[in-house]
C-alpha cells in the first residue's frame, strides 16, 4: 500500500463566523422566548432544575450553552468550555450546520439525513428541538420559517405581532 496523504479541513472563515453570531443570537433569543413566549417556559418548565443543553458543530466547532437556573430562569452561558452539559446536541459538521441555520434544510430533514447527534435523553431533545423550532418562528420571516419547521404554526394575530416584538426587544436588549 502506498503512502496517504492527511487531508484537513478547510478553515472556512465565513461559515465559522456566521455561526458563531447565529448561535449567539439563538442562545439570546431562547432565554427572550422563555420569558415571553407561554409555549417556550411551558417546555423549560417540564424541564429539571439545573438542566443544561448545548447545540454546537464538530469537529471543535462553536457551540451555544443554556441552563434553566433553579429559580426556574433560563440562562444563556455562551460558549461555556467547561460547563457540564447535560444534553449535547451536535451537528455533523459546519456545512450540515450551514444549511440548517441558512434555512435550507429544516431540523427534521436534517434528523433524517443523519447530520444531528443527540448525546442525553431523548425527551428533553425533543423539548429542546420544540423550544429551537418557536424560537425560529419568532425570528425569522414567514416565507423563511416555513422552511426552517416542519408545520409552521397558526397562531393568533397578538403572538404573530407582540409576543414576536417582544422576543427581539428582549433578544438585542439582552434582558
Amino acid at each position: 500500500m502506498g503512502q496517504f496523504r492527511e487531508m484537513t479541513p478547510g478553515n472556512r472563515l465565513f461559515q465559522r463566523v456566521y455561526i458563531t453570531l447565529m448561535l449567539w443570537f439563538v442562545g439570546r433569543a431562547i432565554v427572550a422566548a422563555s420569558k415571553a413566549d407561554p409555549q417556550v417556559a411551558d417546555e423549560f418548565e417540564k424541564l429539571p432544575e439545573g438542566f443544561t443543553f448545548a447545540l454546537g458543530v464538530l469537529p471543535k466547532g462553536p457551540r451555544m450553552v443554556v441552563r434553566k437556573e433553579r429559580s426556574g430562569k433560563v440562562k444563556y452561558l455562551g460558549q461555556a468550555p467547561g460547563e457540564a452539559v447535560d444534553l449535547h446536541l451536535t451537528i455533523k459538521n459546519m456545512q450540515a450546520f450551514f444549511l440548517i441555520f441558512s434555512f435550507q434544510e429544516s431540523t427534521p430533514t436534517a434528523n433524517a439525513r443523519a447530520r444531528l447527534f443527540v448525546d442525553g435523553g431523548l425527551p428533553e431533545a425533543c423539548a429542546v428541538v420544540r423550544v429551537l423550532d418557536v424560537v425560529q418562528v419568532h425570528l425569522l420571516p414567514k416565507f423563511i420559517a416555513k422552511l426552517a419547521v416542519k408545520r409552521y404554526p397558526s397562531w393568533s394575530v397578538k403572538r404573530h405581532t407582540l409576543t414576536r416584538g417582544m422576543v427581539y426587544l428582549r433578544t438585542m436588549i439582552g434582558v
